[in-house]
């Protein structure tokens, strides 16, 4: 189920660590209060990683309760950005990577350089 995103409207990661001993409400309250979301958006998956970048944990609403998702990797982990303390919208695409162990956000960015002015 959480290797295909076809069925959910959006997916948005918390980014950074989150303890997950944490159960639906906790991660509810999460979602409420440290990122201004709203956990009851119908068919948006929340993601959730800890310390151990095997696991994960999901949250989704379903209109009728909340159904909590975990993942435990056999082998390799996920390339989960540690670096901000936000939570991401990302694409489908972004999503498929993630689920493949790829990094979903670069460490170093190429970004666009612009040419030096003429000098007179």
């Amino acid at each position: 189920m959480l290797n295909d995103a076809s069925g959910f409207a959006s997916v948005i990661i918390a980014a950074g660590y989150t303890d997950m001993r944490r159960g639906i409400e906790g991660l509810a309250t999460i979602i409420r209060y440290k990122y201004k979301l709203d956990p009851y958006q119908k068919n948006t998956l929340f993601l959730f990683c800890g310390k151990r970048s095997d696991r994960i944990k999901g949250l989704l609403w379903e209109g009728d309760g909340f159904l909590l998702l975990y993942k435990r990797l056999d082998v390799g982990a996920f390339r989960w950005p540690r670096s901000a303390d936000e939570a991401m919208l990302i694409t489908p695409e972004q999503y498929r990577m993630l689920m493949q162990g790829f990094e979903i956000v670069a460490k170093h960015p190429i970004s666009e350089i612009t040419p030096p002015s003429e000098i007179a």
